[in-house]
């Protein structure tokens, strides 16, 4: 037998304000029903970043005891009679039912896109392989939520940083806009937006990105978007030159800013 030291969550103080969830590197929280959960024992690293960020001492540190691979191969079956899970290796091409309360959204993937050939091919500008039907997004999660500043589509390259209504109103998103980009989305007037600033700051300071372009729309609430990612470029110390392109309403480009 081994201890091992995860946090454990009291869901009765828990507020469900999400903080946790957002702050931990190995994405082993989700929010739940409203909670936060601990839905990756295996991902908790016990650093307890987490527990910095609960403003009502919701977390805590505890001590599990779990079976080593040798004790745990003696006392099982030679024949399982069904598995975890967590267990299984998860693929884009093969989704497996996520663990008890996950959700797949939390589980990090790379697709090789535009014919660059490598797992995450978005560090390339290439677009030899768009065609009408093609999808130009390389990873995944996109959700500013839910990605991790550290992920390989964002480290030496060029990002994509897009309201979410954007890509639903510009008819050539894929080709024009995400080819060769690494994506993020997010709402500034409908998304929770605790803790976006750090993580953009983070992935500014961590990633050393070679150019940022915004992808908004021309509605007035838009603009925090711009604001949030300049905040986080400035606090991080970074030069990196953000390009901010206005969508309209009818879905035309309406301006083309440096910012």
């Amino acid at each position: 037998m081994a201890k091992k030291t995860v946090i454990k969550i009291d869901e009765d103080k828990c507020i469900g304000c999400g903080k946790c969830a957002n702050a931990c590197p190995g994405g082993a929280l989700a929010m739940v029903d409203g909670k936060a959960k601990l839905v990756r024992e295996d991902f908790c690293d016990g650093l307890g970043v987490c527990i910095g960020k609960c403003p009502v001492d919701a977390i805590e540190f505890i001590e599990v005891v779990k079976e080593t691979e040798e004790t745990a191969a003696a006392s099982k079956p030679s024949a399982p009679t069904g598995g975890c899970p967590s267990a299984q290796n998860m693929t884009f091409a093969k989704p497996q039912t996520p663990p008890s309360g996950g959700c797949p959204s939390m589980q990090s993937k790379q697709f090789g896109r535009s014919g660059h050939g490598s797992p995450c091919s978005c560090n390339s500008s290439a677009k030899d392989s768009y065609s009408e039907n093609s999808s130009e997004l390389c990873a995944w999660p996109i959700q500013l939520h839910l990605i991790r500043p550290e992920a390989p589509q964002f480290q030496n390259a060029d990002i994509l940083i897009a309201a979410s209504c954007s890509a639903f109103s510009y008819g050539s998103f894929h080709k024009d806009f995400l080819a060769g980009k690494g994506l993020v989305i997010a709402c500034p007037k409908l998304d929770v937006l605790d803790g976006y600033v750090e993580k953009l700051t983070e992935m500014f300071s961590v990633s050393k990105l070679r150019s940022v372009t915004i992808a908004r729309m021309e509605v007035p609430c838009c603009s925090g978007l711009t604001a949030m990612v300049r905040q986080g470029r400035d606090l991080s110390g970074s030069t990196v030159e953000i390009k901010e392109v206005t969508i309209s309403l009818d879905g035309n480009i309406k301006q083309t800013l440096i910012v």
